[in-house]
């Protein structure tokens, strides 16, 4: 795993932040490799720990794409209004400190966070902890997605379960 992951989960961690990996990285991270451009999170939208995930990253030198304050992720009805009013699914951050990596946080949980959150993989990965989404929640999120690449990881995914069931 590439340092900078490493360096926003442990920011993360300190945090004290509830946050689950999905995604691309939750798809290595389960055991499949591919390539994926960001790290997608879903944190738990309460405003203390949305505000401590982003304090986290802002101290790693993330900011918005968009021409908004980081700390605005935080309040639910704006979160609301991007939501109606831009379509928007995620609140992507970049770092020029961290050129390769953005981080891509859902902006509604697409879950129920704190049963899906129980259900969670808790990693270790070179002394760094990672809370990952479970792998039957993970399908259930690709397959919600839809798009072609989401389709393939499905399957390898399955492949995977089907191997651990053995």
């Amino acid at each position: 795993m590439e340092s900078d992951l490493l360096r926003i989960f442990d920011a993360l961690e300190r945090a004290g932040s509830k946050y689950l990996v999905v995604g691309g990285v939750a798809v290595v991270l389960h055991g499949h490799l591919r390539v994926t451009a960001d790290v997608d999170l879903v944190i738990k939208l309460e405003p203390a720990n949305v505000r401590a995930a982003m304090q986290a990253l802002a101290a790693l030198g993330f900011r918005p794409r968009a021409p908004v304050a980081i700390e605005q992720l935080a309040d639910a009805d704006i979160r609301k209004s991007w939501i109606a009013e831009k379509g928007l699914t995620v609140f992507s951050l970049w770092s020029p400190s961290m050129p390769g990596v953005e981080v891509d946080v859902f902006v509604a949980e697409p879950f129920d966070f704190d049963s899906t959150y129980a259900r969670a993989v808790r990693a270790e990965i070179e002394g760094v902890h990672v809370t990952v989404v479970a792998l039957d929640d993970l399908i259930a999120l690709k397959r919600a997605a839809g798009r072609a690449k989401d389709d393939e990881d499905v399957r390898a995914l399955l492949a995977l379960k089907d191997q651990a069931d053995d």
